[in-house]
């Protein structure tokens, strides 16, 4: 038995933590399965949490434990450590006193860590015991996203042109490198989605190359390895070569696409070029393809709207539109419609660009404008497909709005989004595309306008002081307060990744055309006449149904401000 072994044996013993059978099982189990203490101790002791177990045997080994969520750290100590070594061993330098450098580790058992911490670092060394999550949060945080991976760029990058055998091996070079700017895509991709984030946004500046997430709707900006715009060209081509685009044409955008599998999961990704005055700006837009398909009861109707809206997507005919700006969920509530009446007797037919989600019995058809495949063209060979049910991506023009009535007028269901404010201002949209008032009238049966909210992290969230006065400006429904409250505001934690927010959820304008509202429509009344006469007859408007959720405690007030119009009430 090792020294070593001995030596872990007395301090897991003088945690307090295990039983002395479980240490043994702990000892076997970390053996088999090459994991470290941590890991093992928490696969034995499942009620154990990492940081209860650090900070024992942190008192056991004489150390000090700390968490780094708030650490900031000096970059000439960040300098301490070679990035390599960082990621390797999942370590991170946090002070120097006295002329010993402090490391923070999950791990402290890793054979020869502080031998080889201080040959690199050229000092003495003292551990610090921090979670494995605290420690990969602050690499990211203070290295960047994929900073191992530039590091092996920078080195592979440096070829010394006095040196002739050097020379020899510049093609070898050059391919270790171009398998560094692989990994560092692939390293991008991987944490966007890890971050549930939807779009990733490269953007070239002039002395960097920035890229932010699109996480919950809010953009956020993503540490990123200093001196990464020596590599903006290598990294903006390798993204093209996926999407299968002409890397030597940098004048034009251009659009592609991707897929891929990266630690087993696969991601469909939408990419999009727009020359810049730096460069090459690439938008990639994240798909979860044939996953994460969002049902009726997912969406974040309440019991009346989703008794209402069942009640129009069972129809046998006339048209129901979504309506909401990009990134509304539109799309997303389109697809919970059609799996809700999804089933063996329909057909059903899609025009979509792109397909976001794949789904089995529906016939999606993907649009290709620059063969001729529109969606006008589209939906007038649908009609002669026998469908039952019509999905169209978009009405963005009189031509594709004219077929789609007349779809409905002809027997059919139809689906389709339009990009408007609120529900009433879709009807005057309809009629100002050059629709006939009557025709408008007789086919639309419902509208539907939604936003997305942010949800609140159940974790951190906590009550916030009421301010009645604000509330009231903006028709908050105070007294409610006194039988329904508290109402709760964002705070921000490990779990949220400080956020406050986690996850997003709807919020839902239905304007049925109900025989009060048809006599409008065709006398071409305005949207604040036809909003009118619908919140009359008991139309609950986006706010009013933001104001339900941050009663509810799913989101902040904040988040209602945000998305939703301040004269909502006033039309």
């Amino acid at each position: 038995m090792s020294m070593q072994t001995t030596r872990i044996r007395t301090l897991l013993n003088q945690t307090d933590l295990f039983s002395a059978d479980q240490i043994e099982s702990l000892l076997a189990n970390a053996r088999e399965n090459r994991q470290s203490i941590s890991e093992s101790a928490l696969a034995i002791v499942h009620e154990l949490k990492e940081d209860e177990f650090l900070s024992r045997l942190a008192e056991a080994m004489k150390l000090p434990f700390r968490r780094l969520k708030d650490a900031e750290i000096n970059e000439t100590i960040l300098e301490r450590i070679p990035t390599k070594a960082v990621f390797q061993y999942n370590v991170v330098p946090l002070e120097e006193q006295d002329d010993i450098l402090q490391v923070a580790t999950c791990n402290p058992f890793v054979p020869g860590l502080v031998d080889a911490l201080r040959l690199a670092t050229e000092s003495r060394i003292r551990l610090v015991l921090s979670p494995s999550d605290d420690i990969s949060t602050a690499a990211k945080k203070f290295y960047g996203v994929g900073a191992e991976t530039l590091d092996r760029m920078m080195q592979d990058s440096a070829i010394d042109l006095e040196d002739e055998d050097n020379l020899l091996k510049q093609d070898l070079s050059e391919l270790d490198q171009e398998a560094s700017v692989v990994k560092f895509v692939n390293q991008i991709i991987w944490e966007a989605y890890k971050d549930r984030a939807t779009d990733i946004h490269i953007e070239p500046m002039e002395l960097d190359l920035r890229i932010r997430y699109r996480v919950d709707g809010v953009l956020h900006e993503t540490p990123m390895p200093p001196k990464l715009k020596r590599f903006q060209s290598s990294v903006i081509s390798r993204i093209k070569v996926m999407a299968n685009m002409d890397i030597a044409e940098k004048r034009l955008p251009q659009d592609g696409r991707i897929g891929v599998r990266i630690r087993g999961e696969e991601i469909d990704v939408r990419v999009s070029t727009m020359p810049t005055v730096y460069g090459e700006s690439v938008s990639l837009r994240l798909l979860m393809r044939g996953g994460g398909l969002i049902t009726m009861q997912d969406l974040g109707l309440n019991d009346e709207d989703s008794a209402q809206l069942k009640k129009m997507i069972t129809r046998p005919h006339g048209i129901l539109l979504v309506t909401g700006p990009t990134g509304s969920g539109k799309s997303t509530s389109l697809y919970a419609w059609l799996h809700t009446i999804n089933s063996v007797d329909k057909r059903i037919m899609s025009a979509e660009d792109p397909i976001e989600y794949e789904m089995a019995g529906v016939n999606q058809v993907q649009m290709r404008p620059e063969i001729g495949l529109t969606f006008a063209n589209t939906l007038r060979t649908f009609l002669r497909q026998d469908p039952d049910v019509i999905m169209v991506g978009e009405i963005r023009d009189r031509e594709t709005a004219e077929i789609a009535i007349r779809a409905a007028l002809t027997g059919h269901l139809v689906f389709s989004t339009i990009h408007t404010n609120d529900s009433a201002s879709t009807v005057t949209r309809l009629l100002d595309m050059g629709i006939e008032p009557f025709l408008v009238a007789s086919s639309v049966e419902g509208i539907v306008a939604q936003r997305l909210v942010r949800g609140l992290c159940k974790n951190c969230r906590r009550p916030m002081k009421v301010d009645e006065d604000f509330l009231r400006e903006h028709n908050f429904p105070v007294e409610r307060l006194k039988t329904e409250g508290p109402i709760y505001e964002a705070v921000g934690c490990d779990e949220c990744r400080g956020n406050g927010y986690k996850g997003r959820t709807g919020i839902f304008e239905i304007l049925p055309l109900t025989d009060d509202i048809r006599p409008l429509v065709i006398a071409h009344s305005s949207a604040s006449e036809i909003k009118a006469c619908a919140l009359k007859h008991g139309m609950r408007t986006l706010r009013e149904d933001g104001w339900d959720k941050v009663i509810a405690g799913v989101t902040t007030i904040d988040e209602i401000l945000r998305v939703t119009e301040d004269d909502e009430l006033e039309g």
